[in-house]
């Protein structure tokens, strides 16, 4: 069986989770693109739980969370209001260590009141915030979001666990000594290659009447094509006028 079945008619995607630990644990050997890694881990873990959308927060040097991947497009709302606020299942995931998860936004209390308007807006009912960290390393948070109220279940956040686990080893996968450094490094090339791949998107976008999921979806496929980064692309997308 490819699938688990867990409450209700909701299921944990085993095939697809197995296939993407496969290719993450190949990539982590080779060079890779963090902004990339942190892109394919918001659609895989969408994919995997069968949620709406998923997202990645970033922390940086003063301790503030970051918006730094997320999919689909639309998601990045979510993601952008809990980094103006400092607020919201991903930063109480973050601080505390441990999964936050809200099974009806709208049953929630008064909490979070910027955030929970906006998942309002985009018909998102439930959330859960999963910390990225090893041992006493903590670099952000990854975010889920469904349409309807869901009943998180543990299989489903020990999914989500792993592979928040493998994406901070990306992070973090730089020796002992230089540990601080590479992972200062890695977070702030990848919040400063997220904006650049933005702006890349809306580009693509407007130029070609498609949506910013399908721009990001040229951006890879022309980056994988050439042996290139995806931010390398982007930004030769904002600053040079490449046309894919």
């Amino acid at each position: 069986m490819g699938r688990n079945q867990r409450e209700g008619d909701r299921m944990v995607d085993q095939s697809l989770f197995n296939r993407t630990l496969a290719e993450f644990a190949r990539t982590l050997v080779s060079g890779y693109d963090i902004s990339e890694v942190l892109y394919d881990l918001s659609e895989r873990v969408a994919g995997v739980l069968g949620v709406t959308g998923a997202g990645v927060t970033l922390s940086d040097d003063q301790d503030q969370l970051r918006f730094a991947a997320a999919s689909p497009g639309s998601i990045a709302d979510l993601e952008r209001v809990q980094e103006r606020r400092q607020e919201g299942p991903c930063r109480e995931a973050y601080t505390l260590g441990h999964p936050v998860v809200v099974p009806d936004l709208r049953a929630d209390g008064e909490r979070w009141g910027d955030f929970k308007r906006e998942a309002d807006l985009h018909e998102v009912r439930a959330a859960a915030g999963i910390p990225l960290h090893i041992e006493h390393e903590r670099v952000g948070a990854l975010n889920l979001y469904d349409t309807g109220p869901r009943v998180w279940s543990e299989e489903e956040l020990a999914a989500a666990g792993v592979l928040a686990a493998i994406a901070t080893s990306y992070l973090l996968n730089a020796s002992k000594l230089a540990r601080a450094q590479r992972t200062a490094e890695q977070l702030q090339q990848a919040l400063d290659s997220r904006i650049v791949i933005e702006q890349a998107k809306g580009i693509l976008a407007n130029q070609h009447g498609i949506s910013l999921d399908q721009a990001f979806g040229r951006l890879r496929d022309h980056a994988r094509s050439h042996r290139a980064t995806v931010g390398s692309v982007a930004d030769a997308v904002v600053k040079l006028g490449l046309r894919l």
